[in-house]
């Protein structure tokens, strides 16, 4: 089977918008549909014209690669969008038009340098012609117009349907670039539509001009020049290029400075780059942190109270009183999902800004700024573009590795990137820091994220020394795009889909995990006790948990509820809180006038475990649990990207480090503190 047989044929998973998973795009159109490609270079705007065209969802990220594999989704084309006088065709006289549109990775040409170009050239040639796209719809960037029209010299010779859809033309009118949509037509050869996918303009126009190309037939194949010299074919190629830039577009003798050149000079400045990224994210996490506390708490005062409440109530009117089922919906239910839904303000107000750094076009710049980091422990600059996505979600993170070219590389990012914090953990993170460190809550998440990167770094260079010595790397090249001031729609579009998706899929896990940890610690272990009424250290999952507390003594939290949850973990950090919450709401309900209060709960028993050093034992906690494996997820996309064997490999990698970082935090912070 093609590979586009297979996106005709079946929704392809691309990475969506969600704190901890991958989603697919919307349904393709019906049988017989119109099947549209969507292509161009990384970076310019393709993935949010796919967004506004479709109404599907995949990640929007002002960076290159943010598309790695392909999404496909129905584009409607109405009657008032797309007026049709014919009378005899297939398109309904005027009516809407369904065509069935898949967004392929970014790519600057059909000659591929790693997996995710190389689908997008069998998606739009590799095949035979009647199974591939009707027509070609390629994005290109009208500020870099000659960087973006390789591509189409490439198609143009294939003989492929083809629309120019032109973007960034704000950024080109700044620059007082100006640019002739029927002129340069008519030097490519083909329809040239601008249209601005961030505020949704011109796509009506664009709608018309796919409609009307669909009806014409199929261009026949170009010849190229007799020669088997690639630099000269490059050569006639450009040639066409500078002729059809030159007959499109007129631009000023002198190019002056943009903005975007002269706020570049510093923030990609080799001393001042890097202090301001991490100012940034230092920005990032501060305003997080303290801005979604007074929302924080007046959730976890709606479940603690009235929702629990309003539920043992419920349940006694009922005759369940006092029974296992108030002990699962109660302490269970409420108790843990309710502990993730506090932090919905906290994961909101950071899609939100994570949003905004995306849209203004800075995240690029830090694949920059990196670049030498990620030299220093082996791999090419654009290895930076997983990591961080990284810490969104782990998941898409290591599916984005098919972005690098060399399979070493491949496989060493793969293993970097469960050393991101993911969003799952920065939950735990924000509740640790208030508990332990109040006021300075931002400052010490910040810092684990400063310890995550300093990590990544440690284990990179010990890899490169041992199992990757040798490895060429490549020189980092990217587009950076020009800054732009984020839209409302975009940011709140992407927002909304990312937290959704963080609820959709952390919902799932959480109940299940809930009903399990419920489950295994209402079993009693010892003869005499009843189910649903055995104190949680008596239960199976106490027991358990009891059996591995040893371990992580040296570590400064030996205690049975705090490494109950690095077990509940290792399925979903999600769970982490909604675990401890159960746990202290079961099992210690007598020793405390608010069950819920689950901040004193924990700082007592790290002051317990400890000996006394509770501040220690915090920050050992959590760079165990920023270190060690992630979620089954994660292991689920490691395996299908680097195999089995190197799945396993990072496994023992990710629980070795945790432990030997987390004693040494312990053992030597306790000298301090």
């Amino acid at each position: 089977m093609t590979a586009t047989e297979q996106a005709r044929g079946r929704i392809v998973l691309a990475p969506s918008a969600k704190a901890c998973c991958q989603a697919g795009g919307g349904e393709g159109a019906g049988a017989g549909a119109p099947v549209i490609a969507l292509a161009g270079a990384p970076n310019t705007g393709k993935s949010t014209l796919f967004n506004g065209l479709t109404g599907a969802r995949v990640t929007m990220g002002n960076w290159p690669g943010t598309t790695v594999e392909v999404s496909r989704g129905v584009w409607r084309a109405t009657k008032d969008s797309a007026p049709c006088s014919c009378e005899d065709c297939d398109c309904g006289s005027g009516g809407p038009l369904e065509m069935t549109l898949i967004d392929l990775p970014g790519a600057y040409s059909l000659d591929p340098h790693s997996p995710d170009e190389e689908l997008t050239r069998d998606l739009l040639v590799g095949g035979p012609e009647d199974e591939r796209p009707d027509l070609a719809v390629v994005a290109c960037d009208a500020s870099r117009l000659a960087s973006s029209l390789y591509l189409v010299a490439q198609l143009r010779e294939r003989g492929i349907r083809m629309v120019v859809a032109l973007t960034m033309l704000d950024v080109a009118a700044k620059r007082d670039v100006q640019i002739s949509a029927a002129k340069l037509a008519h030097a490519l050869g083909c329809p040239v539509v601008g249209i601005d996918p961030r505020r949704r303009t011109g796509l009506d126009r664009l709608a018309r001009t796919v409609r009307a190309t669909l009806l014409q037939p199929v261009p026949a194949a170009r010849p190229t020049p007799a020669t088997t010299d690639s630099l000269e074919l490059d050569d006639d190629r450009f040639t066409w290029i500078a002729a059809a830039v030159e007959a499109g577009t007129s631009t000023p003798v002198a190019q002056k400075a943009t903005l975007s050149d002269k706020v570049d000079r510093w923030v990609t400045a080799p001393v001042v780059g890097p202090l301001f990224f991490l100012a940034v994210m230092w920005g990032v996490f501060e305003v997080t942190t303290a801005v979604a506390a007074p929302f924080q708490d007046l959730l976890d005062g709606l479940f603690s109270g009235p929702v629990t409440d309003g539920a043992t109530w419920l349940i006694g009117a009922l005759g369940l009183g006092d029974t296992w089922v108030q002990g699962l919906v109660v302490d269970g239910l409420i108790a843990g999902v309710g502990m993730l839904l506090t932090f919905v303000p906290l994961m909101t107000l950071m899609f939100i800004l994570l949003a905004l750094l995306e849209d203004s076009g800075y995240l690029a710049r830090a694949a920059v700024v990196t670049d030498r980091l990620m030299r220093s422990i082996g791999l090419p600059g654009r290895a930076f573009l997983p990591l961080i996505v990284g810490y969104g979600c782990n998941v898409p993170a290591i599916s984005g590795t098919r972005i690098l070219p060399n399979a070493q590389h491949r496989i060493l990012t793969a293993l970097l990137v469960p050393f991101t914090s993911c969003t799952a953990r920065l939950t735990v993170f924000v509740m640790m820091g208030a508990v332990f460190f109040g006021p300075y809550a931002g400052t010490a998440v910040f810092g684990m994220y400063l310890t995550s990167i300093v990590i990544i770094v440690l284990v990179g260079l010990l890899l490169r020394g041992t199992l990757w010595k040798g490895e060429p790397i490549e020189p980092l090249v990217i587009d950076l795009p020009a800054y732009q001031v984020p839209t409302l729609r975009l940011t709140a579009s992407v927002t909304w889909v990312r937290l959704k998706g963080f609820l959709q899929t952390a919902s799932g896990i959480i109940v299940a995990t809930v009903a399990a940890v419920w489950l295994l610690q209402s079993i009693p272990t010892q003869a005499g006790e009843q189910f649903g009424e055995v104190p949680v250290q008596d239960s199976v999952y106490g027991v358990a948990a009891q059996a591995i507390s040893p371990v992580f003594a040296p570590a400064g939290f030996g205690s049975w509820e705090s490494t109950s949850t690095l077990v509940v973990g290792f399925v979903a950090k999600e769970a982490v809180i909604s675990s401890w919450a159960q746990t202290y709401a079961v099992a210690e309900p007598e020793e405390s006038d608010q069950p819920g209060d689950l901040g004193a709960a924990v700082m007592k028993t790290f002051t317990e475990s400890s000996g006394g050093h509770p501040i220690p034992a915090a920050l050992a906690f959590m760079v165990f649990l920023m270190a060690y494996t992630p979620c089954v997820a994660t292991l689920a996309a490691q395996w299908r990207e680097i195999g089995p064997k190197w799945t396993l490999f990072g496994i023992g990698l990710q629980l070795v480090t945790a432990w030997v970082l987390a004693v040494a935090v312990f053992q030597v912070g306790r000298l301090f503190w």
